[in-house]
């Protein structure tokens, strides 16, 4: 019966579908400001390197589609992004009108920011309009299936170097305003947390941590930036890298052209080598970690047995 069914909502950011879809997107995460011309143009061409669409809509839908089959049949999945379609409103709509009165929403960004989880959660709130009760996952960076899901990738990437102990890993994250640090937003902590975790579970004595793919406002961002770090370190005699973008669950332009184009690039003008982990994407192992979330979650509100 649909009224034992607890839905489960998978939300991302968002990106274009096609080239043309750029501008109208981006005007959506500036909140309707209009975006110049000439940066509109710097978009389009991160997007036209990396096969002129985002992959992210599609990644989501596989990662719904792998916990869709983990958690059964009670526990339908739908996915809804926070900036591009299916917006977080149209799924939510479609979540009610196929009779569901409970919901766990997860967004793929395993650390807590207000400015990132938390606006994910105001859309949830906004779209619910009292018409759904909410079970919000707010942080799942400490989970161990997480951590270990991302050492696993760690151990690989850095088999692929002739002598992995000289290699510099350096843990990456989306950066934010510098401002969210005045109301004491964890989001910095929970990411070295996290970082410090996966080092440990791979043995690296050391490891750096940076920020990476900041806005293009004057305002200062959170740092230090990633290529800062590389270059440093290679001015320091150090000629391999390894970025874990730990703050990405799966492929996206920040991982697409930020990592793969830009830092790359960065490398071979300094002459260094560089690659990077493996996107966790649809892995069996952040499945596990999501059915994790959510049984616990249902069970802790007391929504019958999981």
């Amino acid at each position: 019966m649909v009224a034992d069914r607890v839905a489960v909502l998978l939300m991302a950011y968002g990106g274009p579908d096609n080239l043309a879809e750029v501008e109208p997107y981006l005007l959506d995460v500036r909140g309707g400001r209009p975006t110049s011309p000439e940066l509109v143009e710097e978009i389009r061409g991160r997007y036209v390197k990396i096969g002129g669409r985002s992959p992210l809509r599609e990644l989501t839908e596989a990662q719904a589609a792998g916990l869709g089959r983990a958690l059964g049949p009670r526990f339908p999945t739908y996915v809804g992004m926070r900036h591009w379609h299916p917006y977080i409103k149209e799924t939510v709509g479609r979540i009610v009108a196929d009779g569901h009165a409970r919901i766990v929403g997860i967004a793929m960004a395993p650390h807590y920011s207000g400015m990132s989880v938390g606006a994910y959660e105001k859309k949830l709130l906004e779209a619910s309009d009292g018409r759904l009760e909410i079970a919000l996952v707010r942080r799942w960076g400490e989970h161990p299936g997480f951590l270990d899901a991302v050492a696993t990738r760690v151990r690989e990437a850095r088999g692929r170097f002739p002598a992995p102990d000289r290699v510099q890993v350096l843990f990456t994250a989306h950066s934010l305003p510098e401002r969210i640090l005045q109301n004491g937003d964890p989001y910095p902590d929970e990411l070295r947390a996290s970082a410090a975790a996966v080092a440990q579970r791979v043995g690296l004595e050391i490891w750096h941590f940076a920020f990476q793919s900041a806005g293009a406002t004057p305002e200062p961002w959170l740092g230090p930036e990633a290529g800062e770090v590389i270059r440093r370190l290679a001015g320091a005699g150090h000629d391999a890298f390894l970025i874990v973008p730990i703050g990405f669950v799966c492929d996206h332009v920040e991982i697409l052209y930020d990592v793969d184009v830009e830092y790359r690039g960065l490398a071979g003008r300094l002459g260094v080598r560089l690659e990077r982990t493996t996107s966790l994407n649809d892995d069996p192992m952040l499945i596990a970690t999501l059915e994790d979330l959510v049984r616990k979650t249902v069970a802790e509100r007391g929504w019958g047995g999981a």
